[in-house]
C-alpha cells in the first residue's frame, strides 16, 4: 500500500484539476457568450427572464430604444453572478430598482454617446461629490445634517444620513462612513434624467428654437428618494411666490418645475410677517433663487447652462459687452453667493442704480431746431436745456463719461 500511495494522490490531484478546470471554462463561456446574446439581442435576452420583461418594454419604448442593457448597466462577472443567483432563488423583490452603485456605474457609461453634456456637467456644481458635500464646514456648520439633505443629495444613497457621515453636529470634523463615497458624485445623471421614460429619440429641430421656446426632453424628470421613482418636469408644480405681500411672476417653463425640488423657498418663520400676515412663501427664502426685479419672470434656463449651469456668456446676448458702470458683464460678480454683489442678477432692481428716482425718457430735440450750416435756429431752446443742439463739440468732447458719472453717485456701481 506504501508504495501505490504517491500515484493515487497524482490521480486524484489530476481528476481535480481537469474538474476545477472545467468549471473555469464553463463559467467564462456561460458569462462572455451570455454577454454576447444580450448585447447581439438589444435587450431581448434580458426579457426571457420574466421578472424583467416589463423593465426591458419600458426601455423600448424610451428614447434609448436602440441601445442594448449592458450598453448602459453594469455587465461585469459579479453582476452577472448576483443577478442568477437571484433569479435561480427567485428571490427577486416585488419592484427591481437599481442600488447607488449601479446607478453610479451607469453615470459612467453615459459619456459614451453624450461626451459634450457629460463634460458640461462635471465642470458645473452639479457634479459635486459626497466629499465636497458632507465634510466640508461651509455646508455643515450652519445647521445640523439631517435625512432631508439626502433628497438632493444623495437621492440613490440606500442608507440614512447617520449611514453616510459622522458625527451628527456642526462642530465637526467630518468624516464618510464609507470613505470609497468620497469621489463620487451626489447628483448622478439619474437625478434629473428618466433613462426608460416612454418617448421617441431627440432628434436636431428643423428650425431654430428660442430658449424659452425649447421642448422640454421627454427623459427631464426628477428622482423622488421617498417614492423611490422619477416624475416627470411637466408633472411637478412651479410655486407661487411673493416678495413680501406682492405676487412675484414666476416663469412657467416646465424645465423649472426640476429646479424648485431642491431650490425651494422655505416657510415663513412664525415670528415674521410674512407669516403674522400669510403673505404665503417669499422670495429668496430657503435655497430659492427665482429672480426679482429687472429680471423678473425670466426662466432658469434663460440665463443658466442645463448641465455647466453657468451663466457667464448670457448676460451679453441682451446687454452691452460693457455696462454704464463701465464694467465687462461676464465679469461682473452676478452670481447669488455673494450676498453683498450690487450686480446680483436675482434680485438687482432698477432703484439699485437709480437712488434718486428711475429718470424720465430725453425729449427729442424739435426739428425747428435743427442748424443747417451757421443758420441760426427759428427759436431759442430753453435756458440750462442740455439737450440743445446748440452745445458745441467742445462740450460734447469734454462730457463726462457714463462710468465716472456712475462712479460719483452713491449707487453700488
Amino acid at each position: 500500500m506504501e508504495g501505490h500511495g504517491v500515484p493515487l494522490m497524482k490521480r486524484v490531484l489530476k481528476w481535480v484539476a481537469i474538474a476545477a478546470g472545467s468549471v473555469v471554462l464553463l463559467a467564462f463561456v456561460g458569462v462572455f457568450g451570455a454577454s454576447a446574446y444580450y448585447s447581439s439581442e438589444r435587450g431581448q435576452g434580458c426579457a426571457s427572464c420574466h421578472e424583467m420583461r416589463s423593465y426591458v418594454i419600458e426601455a423600448h419604448d424610451s428614447p434609448h430604444r436602440a441601445m442594448g442593457c449592458v450598453e448602459c448597466h453594469d455587465a461585469g462577472l459579479p453582476a452577472k453572478l448576483r443577478h442568477t443567483w437571484v433569479h435561480l432563488t427567485r428571490t427577486w423583490p416585488e419592484t427591481i430598482r437599481l442600488r447607488e452603485v449601479d446607478v453610479l456605474k451607469a453615470t459612467s457609461n453615459c459619456r459614451r454617446c453624450h461626451q459634450q453634456e457629460y463634460a458640461s456637467w462635471q465642470a458645473g456644481p452639479h457634479s459635486a461629490t459626497y466629499e465636497e458635500i458632507f465634510t466640508h464646514p461651509k455646508q455643515d456648520s450652519p445647521r445640523p445634517l439631517m435625512e432631508d439633505c439626502l433628497r438632493c443629495h444623495g437621492m440613490y444613497f440606500g442608507g440614512s444620513i447617520r449611514d453616510l457621515v459622522q458625527p451628527q453636529n456642526t462642530n465637526g470634523p467630518w468624516h464618510l462612513v464609507d470613505a470609497g463615497l468620497a469621489n463620487q458624485p451626489t447628483m448622478p445623471c439619474g437625478a434629473c434624467h428618466w433613462i426608460h421614460r416612454e418617448g421617441t429619440p431627440e432628434t436636431k429641430p428643423a428650425v431654430r428654437i428660442s430658449v424659452t421656446g425649447a421642448a422640454v426632453p421627454v427623459s427631464l424628470a426628477f428622482y423622488d428618494r421617498r417614492e423611490r421613482m422619477h416624475f416627470a418636469a411637466a408633472s411637478l408644480t412651479i410655486p407661487q411666490l411673493y416678495d413680501g405681500p406682492k405676487a412675484v411672476h414666476v416663469s412657467q417653463d416646465p424645465r423649472q418645475g426640476i429646479c424648485y425640488q431642491c431650490h425651494a423657498p422655505r416657510e415663513p418663520d412664525a415670528a415674521s410677517a410674512a407669516a403674522a400676515n400669510t403673505w404665503g412663501l417669499q422670495v429668496g427664502s430657503g435655497d430659492d433663487r427665482t429672480p426679482r426685479g429687472v429680471h423678473e419672470g425670466l426662466s432658469c434656463f434663460s440665463c443658466h447652462n442645463g448641465h455647466t449651469q453657468s451663466a457667464r456668456a448670457s448676460c451679453k446676448t441682451c446687454h452691452p459687452q460693457m455696462s454704464h458702470c463701465g464694467i465687462d458683464v461676464e465679469k461682473m460678480d452676478t452670481t447669488y453667493f455673494s450676498a453683498t454683489s450690487a450686480h446680483n442678477i436675482h434680485w438687482v432692481k432698477c432703484a439699485d442704480c437709480h437712488q434718486h428716482g428711475i429718470p424720465t425718457k430725453k425729449a427729442q430735440a424739435p426739428a425747428s431746431l435743427v442748424v443747417p450750416g451757421n443758420q441760426k435756429p427759428n427759436s431759442t431752446p430753453p435756458p440750462g436745456d442740455s439737450h440743445s443742439p446748440r452745445r458745441s463739440l467742445q462740450s460734447l468732447r469734454t462730457r463726462k463719461s457714463t462710468a465716472q458719472r456712475c462712479a460719483a453717485l452713491p449707487s453700488p456701481c
